[in-house]
């Protein structure tokens, strides 16, 4: 049976056979059964390489992290996680010097991402493991930012919305406009895609 580290766009864990096409991980959230046990364990919430280096990994191993999986980059931004600073060195830098163009222009390249971890976890994270939310216009969010309609997850992308799943996007019937719904996607995230800062998106989204 599957572990439960199949992260949502809310950052949820499911037990689901897909795993897609990058790992994470926000610290060690199981126990020696290998069942999650916490939400999260520190701010630092990441998105990494499933294969890096040819490192070779027992999933939730005792006293290693929980690794998590994403269907891809823009469902990863949508639960919070940022690109890790080392096996996504280049993709991290990108996103480092976006976020604070976007968010921080007169903050110094020398910035720790400390600093960004902790608005972005102020951002994502409810105690308990809940999931903070904004309300905006379909219309206002740029490509790649996720939104809530009907309990379901869906994405912006290329002048359209995309309902997303563990198994990649499907066509969508919801109509980009002035309808306000609930943002999954962190606020500061969504600022960098406004900014033209493009996630990777699941090859689904090819085929719609």
């Amino acid at each position: 049976m599957p572990l439960q580290n199949r992260v949502d766009p809310w950052g949820k864990l499911h037990a689901v056979p897909m795993r897609g096409s990058l790992m994470g991980n926000r610290g060690i959230l199981h126990n020696e059964s290998r069942q999650i046990v916490r939400p999260w364990a520190g701010k630092s919430w990441v998105s990494c390489e499933i294969q890096f280096n040819g490192i070779h990994r027992r999933v939730f191993d005792t006293a290693s992290y929980s690794e998590l999986f994403f269907l891809d980059e823009a469902t990863a931004f949508a639960a919070g996680h940022r690109p890790c600073n080392h096996c996504r060195k280049l993709r991290y830098t990108e996103f480092k010097n976006a976020w604070l163009r976007a968010n921080r222009p007169d903050a110094g390249g020398n910035t720790p991402i400390t600093e960004i971890d902790k608005v972005l976890h102020a951002e994502r994270a409810i105690p308990g493991g809940g999931k903070i939310k904004f309300s905006a216009a379909v219309k206002d969010l740029p490509p790649g930012t996720m939104f809530e309609h009907e309990n379901a997850a869906f994405l912006v992308w290329k002048g359209a919305t995309h309902r997303w799943s563990f198994d990649g996007y499907t066509s969508s019937s919801v109509q980009i406009g002035a309808q306000s719904v609930n943002v999954l996607t962190p606020a500061s995230i969504v600022r960098i895609f406004t900014n033209g800062f493009v996630p990777g998106v699941h090859a689904s989204i090819d085929h719609l």
